[in-house]
């Protein structure tokens, strides 16, 4: 297993809010409790917002707010998607001005639901490139919306690229790592795709049902073990 695959592993254990203690989840991912606590780090670097501490235990954070404005989880995506977004323009002005805008949002975000201001600016992380591929948004989005199966050309983080019909499910986002969920028809088995290793997503005229072992609450429950 990749340091990225396993990383999003951990997204998906400690997205059902529950205190997981490191030595717990380094049994059900096969790694040392030091591993553990490395990838932790990686994950508030890359702005996911995890909280616990070693010793503890780790969760994901489940309310942000902006006092005194409460946010939505939608609207708190389209923050992070925004500056994502601008912090990729080759305009130095408008990069400067990402960075800037960053920082005033981190010195007002509650301290316990975020990771240092360096989450929220445009350094090296292990999803560094975290804007490629928010060009295929709208189209993901709409096929959510219209229950609209669609033709997958996704590049692997090694660099394999591989074609696949998917039922697209839900966009999540963590910080400014995003990941589609949906079924894939070619592997029979729910998968998360990273949004910046998508290079096409094309709408098929063919829609989908509700089927038995295929829907997004099935997959809530479709953890690692």
């Amino acid at each position: 297993m990749t340091r990225t695959d396993r990383l999003l592993d951990l997204l998906r254990i400690l997205r059902d809010g529950a205190l997981h203690r490191a030595q717990d989840l380094s049994a059900r991912l096969g790694v040392s409790q030091r591993t553990i606590y490395r990838d932790m780090d990686r994950l508030a670097a890359a702005g996911v917002p995890v909280e616990g501490t070693r010793g503890t235990g780790y969760r994901l954070a489940t309310h942000i707010t902006l006092p005194p404005l409460p946010l939505t989880q939608g609207e708190l995506e389209a923050l992070h998607l925004g500056i994502a977004i601008v912090a990729e323009a080759a305009d130095p002005d408008l990069k400067s001005a990402a960075q800037s805008l960053a920082d005033k949002i981190d010195a007002l975000l509650p301290e316990e639901t975020i990771a240092e201001a360096e989450a929220w600016k445009t350094a090296l992380t292990p999803f560094a490139d975290a804007a490629r591929g928010l060009s295929h948004m709208a189209a993901l989005r709409g096929a959510i919306r219209g229950r609209q199966k669609l033709r997958l050309t996704y590049r692997a983080p090694d660099g394999g690229l591989s074609h696949r019909t998917i039922r697209p499910l839900r966009l999540e986002n963590w910080g400014r790592i995003w990941t589609l969920t949906a079924w894939c028809e070619l592997r029979e088995d729910f998968r998360e795709f990273r949004l910046d290793l998508i290079e096409e997503a094309v709408p098929l005229p063919e829609l989908f049902v509700d089927e038995p072992g295929k829907t997004l609450a099935e997959d809530r429950a479709h953890t690692p073990g």
